[in-house]
C-alpha cells in the first residue's frame, strides 16, 4: 500500500480532537439527570439559534453530500447533481411554513418523534407505527452512506487492499468511537462537533474554489471542458450523451421533480425533525429556516468542484483498479493540494460523516423506543427505561449500517439510498397535513401511505430510464400519463394524495370514526413561556 502518511496523520489528529469533544459534550450544559429522552435524545430542548444552525447544517449537509453531489456533476452533469442546489433553496420556505406548529405541539405534549405527533393527532397506533417504521427504514441506508464517504477518503489515502482487516479496520475504529460518544453524550455530542465540522468545510471549500480555477484557466475553460464531456457519447450507451450540462426541455420535468420532491422529503426524515425539536423555543427553527440558505451557497460551490475535476483530468481509480466516481473529489484534492491541506479536507469529510450519522442513529432509536417498544412491547416503561433502550438501539442501528456497507456491494448501498427519499415522502400527508387540519381520515392516510410505498418501491426496483442500471439504480421513471421521466418519490406521493382524498371523502360519507385528537388548536401556537408547555418530558403523558 502506498499510504500518504502526512494526510493520514492530519486526519487522525482531527478525528481524535472531535472524539474528545464528543465525550466532553456530556458535560456541556450538563443536566441533573442525563437518563431521559428529553436530555439524551433532544439535548434538553436547550439549543439556541446559533447551535441549532450548526446542528441542522451538520445534519442536512452530510459527508455523502460532499462526496456524491460533485461526483454526480463529474459523471453525468446537472440533472443528477446540480438539482441538489435549488432543492435546498426551495426547502426552507417549505419548513418555515410548518416548523413552528410542529415545535409547539411537540413541546406542549412532550412528543419526541414524528410518529408521536401523528399518534396524538389521530389516535391510531397503526398509522403511527407506519410512520415510525418508514422513518427507520429510510434512515438506515442514509447512515450506511456516511460510511461510504469515510471509505472514499481512506481509499484515496491508500488504506485498503485485499486484506479485510487492512480495508475495514479504520472504519470499524471510527464507528466504534462514534458509538461510544453517542451513547454517553446523546445529541449534545453531534451538536458540539457540528461547529468544528462546518467551520472546516467552509475553510476547505473557500480555499478550493479560489485556488483551483486559477490552475486550470479560469471558469470559462472549466465550463467548456464540462460541456464537451457531457455532449460526448456515453461509454455505456454510445447512442446517448454522457450527461447534461444545462437541462434542456426534455429533462426539465426530471430536474424540477427531483428538486421539488427532495425538498419536500428532507424534513420528513427523523434526524431532521430531531434536530429541529431540540431548539429552545418556537422561533429558533423559523429563524434557521431564514439563515440556513447560506449552506446552499456552499453546496453550489461544492457542486462545481465536479466540473473542475473534469478540466483537471482527475482519474478516480480505486485500489481495485476500477473507476469509482465517489473518489473524484478526494482524488482532486490529493492531486492538487499539499498533503497537510488534503488531510484537513479529508478530516472535514470524515467529521462530516460522524455528525449526521450520530443524529440519524439517535433519531431512529427514538422512533423504535417511543413508537414500537413503548407502544407495543412495554407500555409502562418510564423515561429512564426508554432512554436506556434508545441508547442500545442507537448502537444496533450503527452496527446494522456497518454490516450494510461491509457485507453488501457498495453499489447496492448507493442504490438502496434512493428508496430513502421515496419512502419518507409518503409520510408527509400524515405529518404536515395533520399539523393544519383534521379533515383527512386516518384510514385514508394509511391507505395512501401503503399505495405510495408499494408503487414507489416496485417502480424503483423494476423501472429505469437508462436500462443499463441495476434494480434500485435510478430515482427517475416515466410518469404515467405524462410520458416524461420524473422523480419516483413525487409520482408515488401524487398517487398517495389521490387515494387520500378519495378515501377520505368515502369514509366521511360513511361516517366512519376518525379517532381521538388529544391536541387543541392553541397547542400549535404554544411557545416556551406558555405554562402549558411541559418543561420536561413526562413518561406518563398519553399520546393516544
Amino acid at each position: 500500500m502506498n499510504i500518504n502518511w502526512v494526510t493520514l496523520v492530519v486526519v487522525i489528529v482531527l478525528f481524535v480532537a472531535v472524539t474528545v469533544m464528543g465525550f466532553l459534550a456530556a458535560r456541556w450544559r450538563r443536566p441533573t439527570n442525563l437518563e431521559s429522552l428529553h436530555e439524551w435524545g433532544l439535548g434538553g430542548k436547550s439549543f439556541g439559534t446559533i447551535t441549532t444552525w450548526f446542528l441542522l447544517g451538520g445534519d442536512l449537509y452530510t459527508a455523502y453530500t460532499f462526496i456524491a453531489v460533485p461526483a454526480a456533476m463529474w459523471a453525468t452533469g446537472a440533472v443528477s447533481g446540480f438539482f441538489a442546489v435549488p432543492y435546498t433553496i426551495v426547502l426552507y420556505p417549505v419548513i418555515f411554513f410548518f416548523l413552528g406548529r410542529m415545535w409547539s405541539v411537540a413541546h406542549r405534549h412532550g412528543y419526541i418523534t414524528t410518529a408521536d405527533i401523528v399518534q396524538g393527532r389521530y389516535g391510531t397506533r397503526s398509522l403511527s407505527l407506519a410512520v415510525a417504521i418508514t422513518g427507520i427504514l429510510a434512515t438506515m441506508p442514509y447512515i450506511a452512506l456516511q460510511l461510504v464517504g469515510i471509505q472514499a477518503i481512506l481509499e484515496v489515502i491508500g488504506l485498503g487492499g485485499s486484506s479485510a482487516l487492512a480495508r475495514d479496520l479504520p472504519l470499524l475504529i471510527a464507528f466504534a468511537v462514534l458509538a461510544a460518544y453517542t451513547y454517553s453524550s446523546g445529541l449534545r455530542a453531534p451538536a458540539m462537533i457540528a461547529v468544528v465540522k462546518d467551520l472546516l468545510i467552509y475553510i476547505v471549500i473557500a480555499v478550493a474554489i479560489i485556488h483551483l480555477p486559477g490552475l486550470f484557466g479560469g471558469w470559462g475553460s472549466i465550463f467548456d471542458a464540462a460541456q464537451t464531456k457531457m455532449a460526448a457519447p456515453s461509454a455505456a450507451n454510445p447512442k446517448v450523451a454522457t450527461g447534461v450540462f444545462i437541462p434542456g426541455a426534455a429533462t426539465h420535468w426530471a430536474y424540477a421533480s427531483l428538486a421539488l420532491g427532495s425538498a419536500m422529503a428532507l424534513f420528513m426524515y427523523p434526524h431532521s425533525v430531531t434536530a429541529a425539536l431540540s431548539s429552545k423555543d418556537r422561533s429558533t427553527g423559523r429563524r434557521n429556516a431564514a439563515i440556513l440558505p447560506a449552506y446552499s451557497l456552499l453546496l453550489g460551490l461544492l457542486a462545481l468542484l465536479g466540473y473542475i475535476a473534469i478540466k483537471a483530468g482527475t482519474k478516480p481509480i480505486g485500489l481495485d483498479g476500477k473507476p469509482n466516481p465517489q473518489l473524484v473529489i478526494p482524488q482532486l484534492f490529493e492531486d492538487h493540494f499539499p498533503s497537510w491541506f488534503t488531510g484537513v479536507a479529508f478530516g472535514a469529510i470524515a467529521v462530516g460523516a460522524l455528525v449526521p450519522a450520530a443524529i440519524m442513529s439517535i433519531a431512529a432509536a427514538n422512533l423504535f423506543t417511543r413508537n414500537i417498544y413503548r407502544a407495543y412491547l412495554r407500555p409502562g416503561a418510564d423515561d429512564k427505561q426508554q432512554a436506556k433502550v434508545s441508547k442500545i438501539v442507537s448502537l444496533v442501528t450503527k452496527v446494522g449500517a456497518l454490516l450494510f456497507v461491509l457485507l453488501l456491494d457498495k453499489q447496492n448501498a448507493l442504490n438502496f439510498q434512493l428508496l430513502g427519499g421515496i419512502w419518507i415522502l409518503q409520510t408527509l400527508p400524515s405529518l404536515v397535513f395533520g399539523l393544519f387540519t383534521r379533515w383527512f381520515h386516518r384510514w385514508a392516510l394509511l391507505a395512501g401511505w401503503a399505495v405510495g410505498m408499494l408503487y414507489g418501491t416496485l417502480t424503483a426496483y423494476s423501472g429505469c430510464t437508462a436500462c443499463t442500471t441495476r434494480s434500485f439504480g435510478n430515482s427517475l421513471a416515466i410518469v404515467p400519463g405524462l410520458g416524461k421521466a420524473g422523480y419516483i418519490g413525487l409520482t408515488a406521493l401524487a398517487l398517495n394524495l389521490v387515494v387520500l382524498v378519495v378515501g377520505t371523502a368515502i369514509l366521511r360519507a360513511l361516517k366512519v370514526g376518525n379517532g381521538t385528537d388529544i391536541t387543541a388548536q392553541s397547542d400549535y401556537f404554544a411557545d416556551v413561556d406558555d405554562p402549558r408547555v411541559e418543561p420536561v418530558l413526562n413518561a406518563h403523558t398519553p399520546v393516544h
